[in-house]
């Protein structure tokens, strides 16, 4: 996705595919002025609407051979918006074979569909708190791979109940089931792959700043981002000697089917846009980018890391002062629609 400008206005556009592929509010085809043979597909919103005001020119994949030969696997693709999606789009383009899960029955059309467009060899479900799901995964790579070069992991969840209010409310059963799955499973995922790379290898996994900052709305999952970052310091310094590296991606927000359960989460894309260095919010495909250094031979002196994909917001101390009238708008707003929504209550 780029951007490009129609009669002086601005214009969120999708290169060589029909409008009516797209979104349902999109607009009219034009010829480009600079390439008549080009087409674009207009969308008919503002690019705010998808979440982004200032949006990155650098959405789209570059076709290369960084990872011709390797093999992974890449474990949280729910939708075409998911991070793992983007890094899995990267990876393909670079040359990388993948093996792509689900989580659950529910997802295993959409996710298949889009497996098969990234020409992933392996695509089986894997709930990762049923170790026979990963035994039959592991055993399906170990016959048809031999082996692994990479994993991608990008799986957390919580009760979106538990999001809400004081952490300190947090209950026993939402805290063990949210670490089992944000993070634990990192760990035992790490293990099963390190036994797959005896020539070395590169994991990655998601995390955000959460886990080192309290943030609105994210509770629990702080915790678990923040037990996950540790994981990665000890598994780096576990699997060092193996040639294996270790390392995490601090993605800034994203509108993925997972952020869909933090509420007022289009309220924090806003504040982001506003406030990082870069005054616009990140792609899917510039997690992807990071990705790709990470999991290739770029990457090889890297372990360890938490490296931060979030416009530069992490470096903050306070809000921007040349956003501020933007922030007020904002906190104005946010503040007549949390009094709507409990007015309807």
């Amino acid at each position: 996705m780029v951007t490009r400008r129609v009669n002086g206005a601005r214009f969120a556009a999708i290169r060589l595919r029909p409008a009516s592929d797209l979104y349902p509010r999109c607009g009219r085809i034009v010829r480009s002025h600079r390439d008549p043979q080009r087409l674009w597909a207009i969308i008919s919103i503002r690019e705010s609407d998808l979440g982004v005001t200032n949006m990155s020119d650098n959405e789209a994949t570059t076709q290369s051979t960084l990872m011709k030969g390797k093999r992974g696997l890449v474990l949280g693709i729910a939708t075409e918006r998911s991070i793992a999606y983007g890094i899995a789009q990267v990876l393909s383009a670079q040359g990388a074979e993948l093996a792509v899960t689900y989580q659950v029955d529910q997802l295993a059309s959409r996710v298949t569909s889009l497996a098969q467009g990234l020409g992933a060899s392996i695509i089986q479900p894997a709930d990762v708190q049923n170790p026979e799901h990963l035994d039959q995964l592991f055993t399906t790579i170990a016959k048809q791979w031999g082996g692994l070069d990479f994993i991608v992991h990008s799986i957390a969840f919580s009760d979106r109940k538990e999001l809400e209010g004081a952490y300190a409310n947090t209950t026993r059963a939402n805290f063990l089931n949210t670490m089992d799955i944000s993070c634990y499973s990192f760990t035992d995922l790490a293990r099963r792959s390190a036994a797959m790379m005896p020539n070395g290898g590169s994991m990655l996994t998601l995390t955000y700043l959460g886990g080192e900052r309290v943030l609105p709305h994210y509770n629990v999952m702080g915790v678990a981002k923040a037990a996950l970052e540790a994981s990665v310091r000890y598994l780096a310094a576990d699997f060092g000697t193996r040639k294996i590296r270790v390392n995490a991606i601090s993605a800034g927000p994203v509108k993925t089917l997972a952020a869909s359960g933090i509420s007022d989460f289009r309220f924090i894309m806003r504040w982001n846009e506003i406030n990082a260095p870069l005054r616009r919010n990140i792609t899917t495909i510039e997690a992807g980018n990071a990705a790709l250094f990470l999991l290739s031979d770029l990457g090889t002196g890297v372990t360890g890391e938490t490296v931060y994909v979030d416009a530069g917001y992490h470096i903050l101390g306070m809000m921007s002062v040349e956003g501020a009238p933007e922030v007020a708008d904002l906190l104005n707003h946010m503040k007549a629609e949390r009094k709507e929504r409990l007015s309807k209550k």
